[in-house]
């Protein structure tokens, strides 16, 4: 099967106010800030602007950037509440918001499962094949010849952390996901580059490390860039498009949890606290609040286990899911654990409900989110990710042994470490197409790859004993 990734810049959703980013390739790079602009309104970076370290001519109207933070002299970060909006406002969408956004796209409703029917279109009636449209991390539609389907997805979003080369390959590992949760993707990628207005005499250095590492993570995925187009913009966004052609029996339809099904979840969560608890070092006022609960290094060694953790591809995964007989699977993204659990809970055949018990967080992560009241929302399962593992359901006897052999293969070049594998978190049991955590659930500590916790066996597949996942 062929597999075409159209990588693009475009409108996209980020942490206005904790994500403005710094990039910088190592010590021996150049390092390039983003920051919020102090020229006119009328300015083309529309609100940001990029400059070098060491640039002899730094953007207009801007102060240079001190040398030991990534926010210039007497920067103020961007507080919502300053500017008359909640605390916890984000530039993402919040999901009941898109939803109803999204409601005038969905078909007639051929059944009341909440699935989309066919389309009431004499083309539409053409078509035989499943189905998936809006709502979901990827399509899957119905092609006029051969039995065939495509299956397409997007994704965008801005750069989220300091090295450019990562960011390449994060970028990539989150655009080939949404078709991770389907199938088992071989193909090329076509990319679509912009190019930031701001820094056209910094780019030549910064975007070719993007595009290696967006390179290197196909190649990884076992695709191959072959083109693209380029476009400029006032910021940086990378994502792209996905598609890939296939036969009905090559993807896993995301329809057919059956009680009795176990929850596994193969990336751990936690990735957004990590991002921005490395930006609080440098900001005494944020680190203040979570000094008490965390060290500087270990928030540094979250972060690169972050990272790490972002970049790499779902593949595995992906190919286990069908070798264990997986009866659906979604990836853990800008929603959150539970807001993706819920989509995937509305697009069940029957009558079920998905119950988490368990939330496998990178070390530390969830004592930062506690000292931060709501402002992440951890816990609740409503904290963003980036490039997140896969929620797969399984069949109860099949979990175990998914689980063993993702840390398995995940312990070899380019998987997870130690810190990899899989983790029961719930179970499927009747209910009423809806997801939720219970009110105390098991915290498993995920120790980052290369500290000294990694190196002892602490990440069981196996969840804490309970009744119900016993």
């Amino acid at each position: 099967m062929n597999v075409n990734v159209h990588v693009r810049a475009g409108s996209s959703l980020f942490y206005f106010g904790e994500l403005v980013s710094c990039l910088k390739r190592r010590s021996t790079q150049p390092r390039v800030f983003i920051y919020r602009c102090r020229g006119p309104e009328s300015c083309v970076c529309g609100g940001l602007h990029t400059a070098m370290s060491g640039s002899t001519s730094p953007p207009p109207s801007v102060e240079a950037v001190g040398a030991e933070g990534c926010y210039p002299p007497g920067y103020k970060p961007f507080k919502p509440e300053e500017h008359g909006l909640e605390r916890g406002f984000r530039c993402k969408v919040p999901q009941e918001v898109l939803l109803k956004l999204l409601a005038g796209l969905e078909p007639d409703q051929a059944d009341g499962t909440g699935k989309a029917g066919d389309q009431a279109s004499e083309f539409g009636q053409q078509l035989t094949g499943p189905r998936l449209g809006v709502g979901m991390d990827s399509c899957v539609i119905p092609l006029r010849h051969g039995g065939l389907s495509l299956v397409q997805t997007t994704d965008f979003f801005y750069p989220l952390v300091e090295d450019p080369y990562m960011m390449g390959k994060i970028a990539c590992a989150n655009v080939l996901s949404d078709l991770y949760v389907r199938l088992w993707v071989h193909g090329w990628i076509k990319r679509l580059l912009p190019l930031c207005a701001c820094m056209a005499q910094d780019r030549e250095r910064v975007m070719p490390l993007m595009i290696r590492g967006f390179r290197d993570a196909a190649e990884e995925g076992g695709t191959s860039v072959t083109g693209g187009q380029t476009v400029v913009n006032p910021w940086i966004i990378i994502g792209g498009v996905a598609s890939v052609v296939c036969q009905p029996n090559e993807f896993i339809m995301p329809d057919g949890a059956v009680p009795g099904d176990v929850l596994v979840l193969t990336k751990p969560l936690g990735t957004r606290v990590a991002v921005n608890a490395y930006l609080w070092i440098d900001q005494p006022e944020k680190w203040n609040r979570v000094k008490l609960v965390v060290t500087k290094e270990e928030v540094k060694e979250a972060y690169q286990e972050a990272m790490f953790s972002m970049a790499t591809l779902n593949r595995t995964a992906a190919g286990l899911m069908h070798k264990f007989q997986a009866h659906a699977a979604t990836d853990v993204t800008g929603f959150g654990l539970l807001g993706h659990a819920n989509n995937l809970a509305k697009q069940q055949r029957n009558e079920v409900a998905f119950v988490i018990h368990n939330l496998p967080i990178i070390a530390k992560m969830a004592a930062i989110s506690k000292a931060c009241g709501n402002l992440f929302n951890l816990l609740q399962g409503t904290s963003a990710e980036t490039s997140g593992g896969l929620l797969v359901c399984l069949p109860r006897e099949q979990a175990a042994k998914f689980c063993a052999e993702m840390k398995s293969q995940s312990s070899g070049a380019g998987g997870q470490g130690a810190a990899g594998g899989a983790w029961i978190i719930g179970i499927v049991e009747k209910g009423d197409r809806h997801a939720r955590i219970i009110d105390k659930p098991r915290i498993i500590e995920v120790p980052p790859r290369g500290s000294q916790a990694a190196n002892q066996d602490n990440s069981s597949p196996s969840p804490a004993p309970s009744p119900n996942l016993s």
